[in-house]
């Protein structure tokens, strides 16, 4: 199922401007994001090809079927509660069946957690981008042979450091495991013996252990960093994923502005705490920020991250408070929610498809 089929087929039930744009906080360089439902037909909902989602490559159109939104909206997804309570100048189009679906059925306590959650994984976003920024990795990726030490003089030194004081090649090396010893290894060298080398070549993932003659006289004890090697070769593989996937607007902006942190990360996480507390307070979702100003300033890179960090847990404080005290159901009814979206589904059925 495409976007297009559902146009051409009619399947459309809601289509909304979601994002920045329904939130009033779009700016020259705002995308235009689309968020819907849509309805599968009868053979289709009860056979075998249920579709729940369909969306184009980049996410930034997205239509649930009838009864994930439902679901999602059971769950208090925020996504999908901003769905529900978009503001009217953003609706391209809603059909009147759904305006038996409200707010006072669905809204809940699990708010807390799923908005609260929400933002606080905006943080952590934000904080990895600071991290990748301050720290980039070089592309040329390390081998094993950067993780290994030998005892030296007394000491450890690099085995890179080492084979070039002591003018070896690794490829004449050779390791044996040393008993009782988690990763140390026993090194040996001779140019004129079959040893297989320390690796097998720049792209081999661990060490390469060798048959060691009888007499033979061991030069160093050889430690392998394996676990440090193995968070290297993760953060490398993420690094560069990001590097390759990012957003380059969003990127030069955050270079821009120089506070070395994904600002926009920043300013969701006070746009969703703050709904929060309106809904716990109000019983409603406000999609549409009053705090324009504020928000778009945090966007542009106006605060210190740690000032930002502080406010927000500031604010979560208070949002916990206002759940503490507000009299909103612990969860949504789930049986009235079953039932509305049965009959909702049955009189589509039965005078739309």
């Amino acid at each position: 199922m495409t976007i297009d089929e559902l146009k051409q087929k009619g399947l459309i039930i809601l289509e909304c401007i979601s994002g920045s744009r329904a939130y009033g906080l779009a700016t020259e360089n705002s995308d235009t994001d689309i968020k819907g439902v849509f309805l599968l037909p009868k053979n289709e909902f009860y056979g075998l090809d249920y579709t729940p989602q369909v969306s184009n490559s980049t996410n930034d159109i997205v239509y649930y079927e009838f009864n994930r939104y439902m679901e999602l909206l059971a769950l208090n997804n925020p996504n999908i509660l901003e769905l529900l309570n978009t503001p009217k100048a953003a609706v391209l189009y809603k059909h009147p069946f759904l305006d038996a679906i409200n707010s006072e059925l669905i809204l809940s306590k699990l708010c807390k957690n799923t908005f609260g959650k929400f933002a606080l994984s905006q943080i952590k976003k934000a904080r990895g981008l600071k991290k990748k920024i301050i720290n980039p990795m070089a592309k040329e990726r390390k081998s094993v042979l950067s993780f290994c030490y030998v005892n030296y003089n007394g000491s450890s030194i690099a085995l890179n450091k080492f084979l070039k004081i002591s003018q070896f090649k690794q490829e004449n090396c050779g390791l044996i495991n040393i008993a009782h010893m988690k990763n140390m290894y026993g090194l040996y060298h001779a140019e004129n013996m079959a040893y297989k080398g320390i690796i097998k070549n720049k792209q081999a993932s661990t060490i390469r252990l060798s048959s060691i003659p009888k007499g033979a006289k061991q030069v160093a004890l050889l430690y392998f960093n394996k676990d440090g090697y193995s968070k290297y070769c993760k953060d490398y593989k993420e690094y560069w994923q990001w590097v390759e996937n990012r957003n380059e607007q969003r990127y030069e902006n955050t270079q821009t502005h120089g506070k070395n942190y994904d600002a926009k990360n920043m300013m969701h996480t006070f746009r969703l705490l703050q709904m929060a507390i309106e809904i716990a307070q109000e019983k409603k979702v406000n999609v549409r920020r009053p705090n324009r100003d504020f928000l778009l300033k945090v966007k542009a890179g106006k605060y210190q991250y740690q000032e930002l960090l502080s406010k927000a847990q500031s604010i979560q404080q208070e949002m916990e408070q206002a759940f503490a005290t507000s009299d909103l159901a612990n969860t949504p009814d789930k049986d009235k929610i079953n039932e509305l979206t049965y009959k909702i589904r049955e009189r589509f059925y039965s005078q739309v498809i």
